[in-house]
């Protein structure tokens, strides 16, 4: 065998069995715990204070050159084809291509993926998450509609009443959202470097993101075209990710508790408000009367954040949306997470777990 021939022979098998050794190892939850706690964590953390010296999304620039490198590699094959007419060269340039996205995809496996199979926050922070009862669920949801309206009025504004707390302003203010929250779960802390704003943050929303975790540079991204009044939220849910809580249920409740026990104002009120938002969306589920019986209680400021926000991504509701929602629908679901898209509702069995002794 040719030394070219078999150079591609061992890039195009080593992801194969990269990606067959996971599937085979990753029910094994103590080697999996080991494996994303004592090594995935402390490199993906490594990485993401390294990219933070880099002041745009390093998820977005490796992106854009992977799509455009494949794009000319895909040219630059076809020139190749019709000037040289070697169908032996065409196929090796095409295994390459198959070689990378195997390596991404194994990339993706054991820097990301093995995080689902790890020990959850749930059972880390020991947790007691049960079924709670109608009553239960409304109080904890009125006392969230509370505290968000109390907030609601002591946070910046525009002339119009909108919410006016810069995005710029919420990365800056970003690295201290943990500094409460460390206090009850000291497996959180790491230091913090700020989350990145994508700059294709409009296409997040098409897509209905408001953010995404990049395993390959550990940085947390944020869509910062979507409603400010929520951006704190998301900026606490991606730091969640970085510290491999990667359900996405739990990283909503995490990203939701760490606003709403750090110091910062707009932090808390974002925190209360996605909170809010989820309580409201299990309430009006089992008892709508309870739910328009908290809803009537919002403060002016309180509806016109709740208003600003429907109104959004209503405006950006499309198929797109839906064919993206799907797409991870089915991935969320590949990686055991049951109730697949589903999965974000989740998290106010550890809102009313977390919240229910301050009742």
């Amino acid at each position: 065998m040719k030394k070219r021939n078999w150079i591609l022979t061992v890039v195009l098998l080593l992801p194969v069995a990269l990606l067959l050794l996971f599937r085979i190892l990753k029910e094994n939850g103590l080697l999996m715990e080991r494996w994303v706690l004592g090594i995935v964590a402390p490199v993906a953390q490594f990485w993401g204070r390294v990219w933070s010296a880099v002041p745009v999304s390093g998820a977005e620039l490796l992106t854009v050159f992977a799509i455009t490198g494949a794009v000319v590699w895909m040219v630059w094959t076809v020139v190749r084809l019709i000037r040289e007419r070697s169908l032996r060269r065409l196929l090796r340039r095409l295994l390459l291509l198959v070689a990378a996205v195997l390596w991404l995809v194994a990339g993706l496996d054991w820097l990301w993926n093995a995080a689902y199979y790890a020990p959850s926050f749930a059972q880390r922070s020991g947790l007691e998450v049960g079924a709670c009862s109608v009553e239960e669920l409304t109080q904890i949801t009125r006392l969230f509609g509370q505290k968000a309206g109390e907030l609601s009025v002591q946070v910046p504004r525009d002339a119009q009443g909108h919410f006016a707390v810069s995005p710029q302003e919420c990365l800056e203010r970003g690295v201290c959202v943990y500094d409460g929250l460390i206090e009850e779960f000291a497996f959180l802390s790491i230091p913090s470097v700020s989350a990145k704003p994508l700059f294709f943050s409009r296409l997040q929303s098409v897509l209905g993101f408001t953010g995404v975790y990049f395993p390959f540079t550990g940085e947390a991204n944020v869509n910062v075209d979507a409603p400010a009044c929520l951006l704190p939220a998301t900026v606490a849910h991606e730091m969640a990710h970085q510290r491999m809580v990667a359900a996405e249920e739990e990283a909503n409740f995490v990203g939701i508790a760490a606003c709403i026990t750090c110091k910062d104002p707009a932090f808390q009120y974002s925190g209360y408000l996605l909170g809010l938002i989820h309580l409201s969306n299990a309430l009006y589920s089992v008892d709508r009367e309870a739910w328009y019986e908290i809803r009537a209680a919002f403060p002016e400021e309180l509806v016109t954040d709740w208003n600003d926000n429907n109104a959004y991504w209503a405006a950006l509701a499309s198929p797109v949306e839906d064919l993206a929602e799907q797409a991870y629908d089915s991935f969320l679901k590949g990686n055991g997470q049951t109730m697949g898209i589903r999965s974000y509702g989740a998290c106010v069995d550890l809102l009313v777990a977390w919240t229910r002794d301050s009742l």
